[in-house]
């Protein structure tokens, strides 16, 4: 039976059931073999190499790029028919999470497999594919991505670089500085976006040796050290016309197509950097002693290995369901259909809201991982002799780059609100229906014989709540609403956790028969530890978007609805929370 297709934040109004999802508990043997190679390289070849890596010794970087390219590991995402491994969405997802343990030369990798190489496989024509692909997923050229500038950051398109036609008509000269380009200081290729005559945003294949380009210094960072970003600066760059990428006046598609995907890998390798932090955390927390006992004994560090171990497994099942989501839509694409990768360009749109919600949901879960890390090491952690100084300082990137997490959070109600303006998605029916139950009476009864039948519950609640103020919103404000960012950022929270607290629920159920009954109750413990702290950040958002939106007796409705949407029966979260943790700690590491 063919996999059921859903429309992008079609979850917000639909129930999904547990077996339309992809989980990490379906990779093909295939899947995890690649897997299992990319750890094996991690661990072999580039741990040992990663102090050296973080005072900047590039040649290293440079010549682990190579290997990656031998094993496999640069095409993943690339055409066969150049070369490429032509993989889904799934095993590239996985292939980024297992780097992700690489430290700073993870950095390295995915700008190279992200941003820097996408943007020709989607929009490259054939002739420039023969010409850099090869060299590309070889890993004989690394590659960047030349968007930011000194005066543009969130801004992309206010970009003031241009691109002018040269007198002969063949070359393009590029004048501009490009700043934060991850692999600046060694890249060898690199997409480059300008203004053609100052207003066709448009982009442009750039290789290093090319006339006009030169590479400023390595910038002095909190963190990621051992990653090159520099200014690639540009004075008359001869750029041949052949070298220009897709459409003039059309580089925003690219830019910001290829950002989805470049959201959606930083949210896999989020996850496997929390997974790496919270067992480290575990492991020193039965090793340190404090009182005559090790400290994985009090109770204080339990909820914090509960709370941390909840949040990693939500992480991981929002970055899997949206790879099956992808993956999904991508397979009903016949090769063969012409303008393939444009057709494949618009599947990846679709899920441009939950790629959204995976970079900001798994870099805020990744944030707050290494802050309790570093805390359970106390002192230590302040301290260059622990890992948990290290990724708290690397950490902080995450939360910037791709769309800083306050646009990206603009972007989730922005495109919703657009695509319900446009009938795509029946926005308006529903909140008129939510709006109904608002002011009905709940004789909401639970079925026990229904697995998470609480959560369920109050999932479908959520989703009024969040149809009801999304829907308020939009009556009050009309076409300004996206003049209203508190608002809007409000609204984006319920959203995020509702995905959230439902690719968690659905992910246990559907993995729930296949367990031991010990594996069940950690399960059913996970479930019940991440919904109430799900629900919680949920049901504040909808709160603050009441207070900042109405008052008076509009008010007072509204925060009844939302008592009474938010209400969730946490009964016995202590347990929950403390079997969570000694599974946690006995086994010593992330259990899942």
């Amino acid at each position: 039976m063919a996999a059921k297709l859903f429309k992008g934040a079609e979850y917000l109004i639909t129930e999904a059931a547990c077996t339309d999802i992809f989980t990490p508990e379906d990779f093909s043997d295939e899947q995890k073999q690649i897997g299992e190679t990319t750890e094996q390289f991690v661990l072999n070849e580039v741990v040992p190499l990663k102090e050296e890596i973080e005072h900047q010794n590039f040649a290293h970087n440079v010549a682990l790029m190579k290997k990656c390219g031998e094993l496999g590991l640069l095409m993943i995402d690339a055409p066969e028919e150049y070369g490429g491994l032509e993989l889904d969405k799934a095993t590239s997802m996985l292939a980024a999470e297992k780097l992700s343990q690489a430290g700073s030369f993870s950095v390295t990798y995915s700008a190279h497999t992200g941003i820097g190489t996408l943007p020709l496989v989607y929009y490259g024509t054939p002739e420039q594919k023969e010409k850099y692909l090869g060299k590309i997923i070889s890993g004989e050229w690394i590659a960047a991505y030349c968007l930011t500038e000194p005066g543009s950051g969130s801004d992309a398109l206010g970009a003031s670089a241009t691109a002018t036609l040269s007198e002969d008509g063949k070359y393009y000269l590029l004048n501009g500085t490009k700043q934060f380009i991850t692999n600046g200081g060694f890249a060898d290729f690199f997409t480059i976006f300008a203004k053609i005559d100052k207003q066709h945003f448009t982009g442009f294949l750039v290789e290093r040796t090319t006339e006009g380009l030169s590479i400023g210094a390595e910038e002095k960072k909190m963190g990621v050290k051992g990653s090159s970003t520099t200014q690639v600066i540009l004075d008359n760059a001869k750029v041949p016309v052949e070298n220009l990428q897709g459409e003039i006046g059309k580089g925003h598609k690219i830019a910001f197509n290829v950002l989805n995907v470049g959201r959606f890998k930083l949210g896999a390798g989020t996850t496997g950097a929390s997974k790496l932090a919270i067992t480290t955390g575990i492991k020193y927390a039965n090793e340190r002693k404090a009182f005559g006992t090790t400290i994985a004994s009090f109770g204080a560090i339990k909820e914090k290995v509960a709370n941390l171990t909840a949040a990693c497994f939500a992480s991981e099942s929002v970055v899997y369901r949206l790879a099956g989501l992808i993956d999904n839509r991508l397979a009903t694409i016949p090769k063969e259909t012409p303008n393939y990768y444009e057709a494949y360009q618009e599947g990846i749109e679709e899920y441009s809201v939950e790629c959204a919600i995976a970079k900001v949901f798994c870099s805020e879960v990744l944030a707050d991982v290494v802050d309790e890390v570093l805390q359970i090491h106390g002192g230590y952690g302040f301290t260059q002799e622990y890992p948990a100084e290290g990724y708290y300082r690397d950490e902080r990137i995450n939360r910037i780059w791709e769309g800083t997490n306050e646009i990206n959070r603009l972007l989730i109600p922005g495109i919703i609100l657009k695509r319900a303006m446009k009938g795509e998605i029946p926005l308006q029916k529903e909140a008129m229906k939510a709006f109904e139950s608002l002011m009905s009476p709940s004789f909401d009864e639970l079925d026990d014989s229904i697995p998470f039948a609480a959560e369920k519950l109050l999932l479908a609640n959520l989703k009024q709540a969040f149809l009801v103020l999304a829907g308020t919103g939009v009556q009050k404000f009309m076409a300004t609403i996206k003049d209203e960012q508190e608002i809007l950022m409000a609204v984006a929270d319920i959203a995020i956790n509702i995905f959230a607290i439902e690719s968690t629920i659905l992910r246990a159920e559907k993995i729930l028969p296949t367990l031991s009954d010990s594996k069940k109750a950690s399960i059913s413990a996970v479930v019940k530890v991440f919904t109430f702290n799900g629900s919680e950040a949920a049901g504040s958002a909808a709160r603050r978007a009441a207070y900042m939106m109405e008052e008076g007796d509009t008010l007072t409705m509204l925060l009844a609805g939302i008592r009474r949407f938010t209400k969730y029966d946490a009964t016995g979260l202590l347990q929950a929370k403390r079997l969570l943790a000694d599974a946690s700690i006995e086994a010593d590491r992330y259990i899942f």
